[in-house]
């Protein structure tokens, strides 16, 4: 039996739906459009919008992955204004590293925000002037612990308890073990100051003496160094003002005087103490 043109074509149409999975509609009657419609099924993607990024629901949220969210940032242990032992530490950590050339004060002030800026900066870390975990980590790895006198290098260390031969009368009472000068007047403490000792072979005599001269201006005879505010209580030495102690603290020592290195501080005892004062020196 022979085909005609009209069964071959309907042969091809069955085999194109059958391969495609589309569906056959009748043609239009202005014979312009073809007789088959390709209905293309749905993919997951398809209601989103693939030149913005959003889904058809308009509401601008991606249906990507999730956003990574951010380190938090270190704690920060100390900062600008922040005062005591701890912040000494710190301040004499950067005075090893030669970032930090006044030594500890215990307060954390400009030149210490400074100095960690510049530790900061030179670590590659964000640069705060504040003392983070990060920042103190680094800095403990590559010091070492300091110790007493490296805290109190310049001076700041809290007075030890009076010799009991202070508690009478006023008394110069001055501790070589806390390095400190207690001005008392009946067993109350009117004001205290770091002090230094003499060298290893100038020593500071120790024991009960009294104040038996005053020189405002003095310049020793000896050494021919200036001793401002000297107070004589034995032999040649003296309470005095040291201007290397002042700059050097106890990096350095006296020839057997007690220096003082706040000039505010003795300048106050200086007026108050009388000539046959009690000096008590002691361990």
């Amino acid at each position: 039996m022979r085909t005609t043109g009209m069964g071959r074509w309907i042969a091809t149409l069955v085999a194109l739906v059958a391969v495609t999975g589309c569906t056959a509609r009748a043609g239009d009657t202005d014979g312009h459009r073809s007789p088959v419609h390709i209905d293309i099924p749905a993919t997951p993607d398809s209601g989103k919008d693939k030149g913005s990024g959003k889904d058809d629901k308009g509401d601008g949220k991606s249906s990507g992955a999730p956003a990574t969210t951010r380190a938090p940032a270190p704690e920060v242990l100390w900062a600008r204004g922040d005062k005591g032992v701890d912040v000494r530490e710190v301040q004499a950590r950067l005075h090893q590293l030669a970032w930090l050339f006044e030594g500890p004060t215990g307060s954390y002030d400009g030149s210490t925000v400074t100095a960690v800026e510049g530790f900061q900066r030179k670590r590659g870390l964000p640069r705060t002037g504040r003392t983070d975990t990060v920042t103190w980590q680094r800095l403990v790895k590559m010091t070492h612990k300091p110790g007493k006198w490296e805290l109190y290098a310049f001076g700041g260390q809290p007075a030890a308890k009076p010799d009991p031969r202070c508690m009478t009368g006023r008394a110069l009472c001055i501790s070589k073990t806390s390095r400190t000068l207690r001005w008392m007047i009946d067993g109350r403490t009117v004001s205290t100051m770091a002090v230094r000792f003499g060298a290893q072979y100038t020593p500071t005599r120790e024991g009960v003496f009294s104040v038996y001269f005053k020189s405002r201006h003095h310049v020793s005879t000896i050494y021919d160094s200036p001793m401002p505010y000297a107070m004589f209580f034995s032999g040649g030495q003296a309470v005095h003002y040291s201007y290397d102690f002042a700059a050097r603290g106890y990096a350095g020592g006296s020839h057997g005087c007690v220096n003082v290195r706040d000039e505010g501080a003795i300048a106050s005892l200086f007026a108050q103490v009388r000539t046959g004062d009690k000096v008590v020196v002691y361990w």
